[in-house]
């Protein structure tokens, strides 16, 4: 699964091929969550309030380019890292 962003020891992956809706996974710790790239909500797993806020803070910045590698990763085309949150 690809990493396309790192900060803060929060991990952003996507799959290739993947389930809809458009989502992302997060790996902070021993946590794991999916989020929704359209509505930002947890739709599995779970994230401590601290990361969950600056995964959406993050997400919501890039939302458009999320969801463009979104479909990049429905068609196995190569993705594109996104900048951290700062």
């Amino acid at each position: 699964m690809p990493e396309i962003c790192r900060f803060f020891g929060i991990v952003i992956r996507m799959y290739f091929g993947d389930h809809p809706p458009p989502h992302f996974h997060v790996e902070y710790g021993e946590h794991r969550a999916v989020m929704d790239i359209r509505t930002l909500v947890v739709i599995g797993g779970r994230l401590p309030p601290r990361a969950l806020g600056l995964v959406v803070e993050w997400a919501s910045q890039h939302k458009v380019e999320l969801l463009e590698l979104w479909e990049r990763a429905a068609n196995y085309q190569p993705l594109f890292k996104l900048p951290p949150l700062a």
